[in-house]
């Protein structure tokens, strides 16, 4: 009788672990769908973009490694030999490139890198997938001073970084060359952040995506439009939503110009 009911317990003991399981295994599968799907989608787009664009940076460095140079920025022309291959006018050991207004801003090169998730035309695009979802790609285009001698388009010249050196790679001129900034907002100005905080002067590059309303507003915030103005000027922030300006999500990833110096050093491209 004794051993019965010691039995009895332990399959009672039993039956309330295997309930406790149950509960707990509920309450995960509640708690996920209480997350609506779109919103899942949309977080998987935004971490698969941004692991795109460190693939597009790291890529670029593997570039200049190899070639001495940055390559320049593809742009869509309509011609189908152009698309997705840096675009250069003249040889491209002059690391002349073919400009946008004045500025070296195109789209990521993804056949010259070859690249993978290229839309039909050969250009990189982000998660969202769109032919507006091409990522982009800005590269100072900057004249630097080896003693007395310019080297202009220095870090699209064949070999223009070594040439300048070290020193003057990370040194501003004495009248006060910037490279590319980021800014936290829009500073109301098209050479500088002007009112807005800085956080950095000193971008050789930026790569960007201009995320899911890319195929809808794509620029309507004041933010997103300096991305999409063509000028040495660019804002980074988190994702938001303001009624009177529609999203920010943007995406933007820049590299300095220290760390170029620190990646071709190590390499030997710079003594």
């Amino acid at each position: 009788m004794q051993l019965r009911n010691g039995r009895a317990a332990c399959m009672r003991g039993f039956t309330l672990i295997e309930l406790s399981v149950v509960v707990l295994v509920i309450t995960l599968l509640l708690g996920s769908l209480l997350i609506p799907l779109a919103t899942q989608v949309e977080q998987r787009n935004v971490s698969e973009t941004q692991k795109r664009l460190q693939e597009v940076k790291d890529a670029l460095i593997g570039f200049a490694i190899a070639n001495g140079r940055l390559p320049c920025p593809a742009i869509a022309t309509g011609a189908s030999t152009d698309s997705g291959v840096e675009s250069v006018a003249g040889a491209a050991a002059s690391g002349n490139c073919t400009t946008f207004a004045g500025t070296n801003d195109g789209y990521v090169p993804g056949i010259t890198l070859g690249l993978a998730n290229l839309d039909s035309q050969g250009f990189v695009v982000d998660a969202w997938g769109l032919q507006q979802n091409r990522i982009r790609y800005a590269i100072a285009d900057v004249t630097m001073n080896n003693g007395a001698t310019p080297v202009p388009h220095v870090f699209t010249a064949q070999n223009g970084m070594r040439a300048v050196g070290v020193q003057a790679l990370g040194s501003p001129s004495p009248t006060g060359l910037d490279l590319l900034f980021v800014c936290a907002s829009d500073g109301g100005s098209t050479t500088n952040c002007g009112t807005a905080p800085v956080l950095t002067k000193d971008a050789v590059f930026v790569v960007y995506s201009l995320g899911k309303n890319a195929a809808t507003t794509g620029g309507v915030n004041t933010d997103e439009a300096v991305n999409l103005a063509r000028h040495p000027v660019f804002v980074s922030k988190l994702r938001s939503s303001t009624q009177a300006q529609g999203d920010f999500d943007d995406i933007l990833l820049w590299t300095s110009r220290y760390h170029v110096i620190s990646q071709l050093t190590a390499t030997g491209q710079l003594p």
